[in-house]
């Protein structure tokens, strides 16, 4: 039964879709607030080379979560759906609409499915693995986890040290790979109503709004932010740095790589991305309503009327 439980509306997809352009749009329509479920556009340092909502945006319509980690804090799923859970219930008590809004698959799951009750990893453990991890290196390490767990192996990217980190503590601890707990009966982050809308467009489309979008960040300054960041003693391996595009932007600021050489490199680091949330959202997302474009003002009448209905109606 869900007669009672707060509504969210959920906007997932891809990375350059249009979602925020559409959770904006449904915050303005029925008095919204907008909560993000985006990993990276979590840090503060890089709020244009995330693509975070513009300031004039936040400040017309109430955002959370957004900026909320320094560049060394790291984030997880379950850190992030408690967060956004609390967000939730205070949204209900002060009358306004959840939009949850994010391209990233395992916090959304956390929220509306629930996560895994993988025991505690002792920290002798957590630590030993980490150092195996920076002794040989990302790819060894990653050849090493793919004989005791090929599954999470085929799933995390080489370069994403914090998931090989993790993955390998869980098998290494507990004696089972990581997507066997994951895919134990859990409980959500909170209990509600969801109505989610996917934005699927063609690869193809999401090829030219990468490369179109990681232009205009440039052109804002995202080059800047990179350079502030290291200034400021950012190191080039924290947390923040996995930021799409900040590692070849600092890799142009080093000399190791000259700027257009780093443009291509984040643009093909950000195609890989989006190729990767599309193959997650197609498999293990069950959309109310699936759109098989980028996010346009002519498709926002019709998933209005869709939206309205929801609220309306008794789930």
């Amino acid at each position: 039964m869900t007669q009672g439980l707060p509504r969210v509306i959920v906007v997932a997809g891809p990375t350059a879709t249009g979602k925020t352009d559409l959770a904006l749009a449904l915050a303005g329509e029925f008095a919204g607030i907008v909560i993000n479920a985006d990993s990276q556009q979590r840090y503060h340092d890089f709020p244009i080379l995330t693509a975070q909502p513009a300031p004039a945006d936040r400040a017309r319509i109430p955002h959370r979560l957004f900026g909320d980690l320094a560049a060394n804090d790291v984030g997880n799923a379950v850190e992030w759906a408690a967060k956004a859970a609390a967000d939730i219930r205070a949204a209900q008590d002060q009358r306004l609409l959840p939009i949850v809004v994010g391209g990233t698959g395992l916090y959304l799951r956390v929220l509306m499915q629930g996560v895994a009750d993988v025991p505690p990893i002792p920290d002798e453990i957590r630590e030993a693995g980490r150092a195996l991890l920076a002794d040989r290196g990302n790819a060894a390490f990653h050849r090493l986890l793919a004989a005791r767990d090929p599954i999470s192996a085929a799933r995390i990217p080489v370069g994403n040290t914090q998931r090989l980190a993790r993955a390998w503590e869980v098998v290494e601890a507990t004696g089972t790979p990581l997507p066997v707990w994951q895919e134990a009966p859990t409980q959500p982050a909170v209990r509600a109503a969801f109505f989610s809308v996917l934005i699927m467009p063609p690869r193809e489309e999401i090829v030219a709004a990468c490369a179109a979008r990681f232009a205009g960040m440039m052109d804002a300054g995202a080059l800047g932010e990179v350079e502030a960041a290291l200034a400021k003693g950012v190191s080039e391996t924290a947390p923040a740095m996995n930021a799409l595009g900040a590692r070849e932007l600092a890799d142009y600021l080093a000399g190791r790589l000259d700027r257009d050489g780093a443009v291509r490199g984040a643009e093909i680091a950000t195609r890989q991305y989006a190729k990767r949330q599309a193959t997650w959202f197609r498999n293990q997302f069950d959309a109310d309503v699936t759109l098989g474009a980028r996010y346009a003002d002519a498709m926002r009448g019709d998933i209005v009327r869709q939206v309205g209905a929801f609220l309306k109606g008794s789930p």
